[in-house]
């Protein structure tokens, strides 16, 4: 294991109602210029837990979200992932194929939404 050199925090704070329905999100991070805690209204975090050998997951937004905003989310975050994993474990496959999905996916999530729109 590699010797820590530096440290860094990231931090979350939730603001929920009455049932438990976080309503505010705000974030922060030690390793940047802005020490203030920042609003946002989607967080997806998924971590590996060596133990129970298997990825956890954080999934939150709030009410105010929009319907564009959660789409433009989910996309941007698959291709995200999508060059991460490339990057980790260089399979040729992992980008042409991610990118293919994500954009049929928009595509055909658009046509839905169209649809649903009349």
């Amino acid at each position: 294991m590699a010797e820590i050199k530096k440290q860094s925090e990231i931090r979350f704070k939730i603001g929920l109602d009455e049932k438990n329905v976080p309503v505010d999100i705000k974030w922060m991070a030690t390793d940047t210029k802005n020490q203030e805690l920042r609003d946002c209204k989607s967080i997806m975090i998924s971590i590996w837990d060596e133990v129970q050998n298997q990825t956890l997951k954080i999934d939150l937004w709030t009410n105010d979200i929009t319907v564009d905003e959660m789409h433009s989310h989910y996309f941007q975050t698959l291709l995200s992932m999508t060059e991460s994993y490339a990057k980790a474990t260089g399979n040729p496959h992992a980008m042409e194929d991610m990118k293919n999905f994500a954009q049929e996916l928009a595509r055909k999530t658009a046509e839905w939404e169209e649809q649903n729109r009349k």
